[in-house]
């Protein structure tokens, strides 16, 4: 085999590695590092439900053997997924990365608009006109106010 050592991607330090959940040390994981309660669930938990599936007479009883296996080939292939994403990453280079980090910056500050000078609460302003201005009758104030009353009352 050629290339670096197998412990050369390795996120933990080899006297931590002994700290680990033996799930993960049987695994082999290098980049997912999951813990003691994730790791209980992943193969005890799994367990538990393969049984209550079993008692239940929805799978067969070669479900109690199979599940586990399953959920830890898919934990392993989510590791071997970690390991060329973070590997790929690795070759991308340095002005690429400054690149990349700079497009994704959120940016803040202030964006001046010039037609609006004052706001208003409750007033909608456009840039561009609606129709024709309708314009009040100046001779309309100065009438008096109409009242009806009742059926045929402005009779």
């Amino acid at each position: 085999m050629s290339g670096p050592p197998r412990t050369a991607w390795a996120t933990l330090p080899a006297d931590e590695e002994q700290y680990r959940p033996l799930y993960a040390r049987v695994l082999g994981l290098r980049f997912v590092n999951p813990g003691g309660v994730l790791c209980f669930l992943f193969f005890e938990g799994v367990v538990a439900l393969a049984v209550l599936l079993a008692l239940a007479e929805l799978v067969s009883w070669w479900a109690v053997l199979i599940l586990p296996a399953a959920v830890a080939v898919m934990v392993k292939l989510n590791d071997v997924v970690a390991a060329v994403v973070v590997r790929s990453a690795a070759l991308v280079p340095e002005q690429e990365r400054d690149r990349f980090r700079r497009q994704m910056e959120p940016v803040v500050g202030r964006a001046r608009v010039e037609w609006v000078t004052h706001s208003v609460p409750g007033l909608v302003v456009s840039a561009e006109p609606l129709g024709p201005a309708v314009r009040p009758d100046p001779n309309e104030a100065a009438r008096p106010a109409r009242r009806d009353i009742g059926p045929g009352a402005g009779l």
